[in-house]
């Protein structure tokens, strides 16, 4: 059986989709971290079947609500001196500014680097999020 310990100082990704962790890891630019970074897949879970859980040592800033785009039902628990003194769910954003990029190939946000995309939550449901970008008004789908 594969045992993977705790971290003392860090975050804790809980409740990954089965499936979605790799896409988190590369949302997040993980693979750029100077840090420890563990990344388990197909875990049991009772409530979920099976799921995804990233662990990253030390601390980090990010701006953990842009994994809603990935999956809405991902908990976030910041661990200090070996306990959790922070658990909470992502929550979709309003507003996305800078983290990913227009679908439109023509899209100024693309070729200026002066420009930051921008886009605002447009439309969401059970099973789709969308949002709009700022500058050429190209709708971005989601899928949860």
């Amino acid at each position: 059986m594969l045992e993977v310990k705790g971290i003392e100082n860090g975050v804790v990704l809980d409740h990954i989709k089965a499936g979605k962790g790799l896409e988190v890891f590369h949302m997040l630019k993980l693979n750029k971290v100077d840090t420890s970074v563990v990344l388990v897949m197909n875990v049991s879970s009772k409530d979920m079947g099976k799921k995804d859980i990233i662990k990253i040592e030390n601390k980090v800033d990010f701006d953990f609500n842009i994994l809603s785009l990935i999956d809405t039902n991902i908990t976030v628990n910041i661990i200090k001196d070996d306990k959790r003194i922070e658990k909470f769910k992502v929550q979709v954003p309003a507003e996305i500014v800078g983290q990913i990029q227009c679908k439109n190939p023509r899209c100024i946000t693309n070729f200026d680097d002066y420009v930051r995309p921008t886009f605002h939550k447009y439309a969401e449901n059970e099973k789709v999020l969308e949002y709009v970008c700022s500058f050429c008004e190209e709708i971005t789908k989601f899928e949860k």
